[in-house]
């Protein structure tokens, strides 16, 4: 399970901002453009809306930063990764985590599925650096692994490809999106990566297993693709939930039906 600390939305109207005793954002921000499902250019529209929220959310709001801070940086309390099978056998705990690159994102497309509304948005980072405190036991490929301390991974030309479930509901008159689940997959071509404190202190295994692992940097992002996604997987889904609570879908898509329309009176 993973818990999150200081991941906030910044979809709020500079001069108009107003909650309301329903929690979501009640005037649509005018700088927010809208599409319709029925516009042939509906892909367009909506990868240029999807870019524009997440760079609103990079930049963050000078008035408000105090309570919906930029999620570039982002900051993650802690990750547990397990997973015993197959090439990579892992039992580690990720605390103090910072993730950086966002800044960067080029969202490519954004598609909308028009019968069930979920999403396929594909994102391109060119760079991501994640810091972390870890404590580890395990192995990747043939190396053992044992140690705690800290470490940083630098996953270079990232290309994202996130499936993201929905279901809608209805709330103060709007309709608004449930993100149920996402799914990622992704390509890279480049991995850097330093584990400090490897094997309790023992210098010289420590510095030819960190070399061993960035000259083989495929291998090991490979072998722990499964574990890279499902990281990437779960803090997406946490930042869309977050996101869509306080956003209605209907001032990003103005034809976007009722749920009673999709799902019948007992949705």
């Amino acid at each position: 399970m993973f818990k999150f600390q200081n991941i906030y939305i910044v979809y709020i109207f500079l001069t108009n901002i107003c909650w309301g005793q329903d929690d979501f954002l009640q005037t649509k921000p005018d700088y927010l453009q809208t599409c319709k499902l029925a516009d042939p250019e509906f892909t367009k529209c909506s990868t240029k809306t999807v870019q524009q929220l997440f760079t609103l959310l990079v930049e963050g709001i000078e008035e408000v930063k105090n309570l919906l801070p930029s999620i570039d940086p982002l900051s993650i309390d802690e990750i547990r990764l397990l997973q015993g099978n197959g090439p990579v056998s892992i039992n580690a705990t990720l605390t103090d985590v910072t993730v950086r690159g966002f800044d960067k994102v080029k969202v490519i497309e954004s598609q909308v599925n028009s019968k069930d509304f979920s999403w396929i948005t594909t994102l391109f980072l060119p760079k991501m650096r994640i810091d972390a405190q870890y404590d580890l036991k395990g192995k990747i490929l043939i190396i053992p692994l044992v140690g705690h301390g800290s470490l940083w991974l630098e996953p270079v030309n990232m290309r994202v490809v996130m499936n993201a479930k929905t279901r809608l509901y209805e709330k103060g008159g709007h309709t608004f999106y449930n993100v149920t689940e996402t799914k990622i997959d992704y390509e890279l071509t480049g991995l850097k990566l330093r584990l400090n404190n490897l094997f309790d202190g023992l210098k010289a295994l420590e510095e030819s297993t960190n070399k061993f692992m960035n000259d083989n940097w495929k291998l090991a992002s490979d072998s722990l693709k499964p574990i890279i996604a499902k990281t990437i997987e779960d803090i997406m889904l946490d930042l869309l939930q977050k996101v869509f609570h306080f956003l209605p879908a209907d001032y990003i898509v103005t034809d976007i039906p009722k749920p009673r329309d999709v799902y019948g009176q007992d949705y």
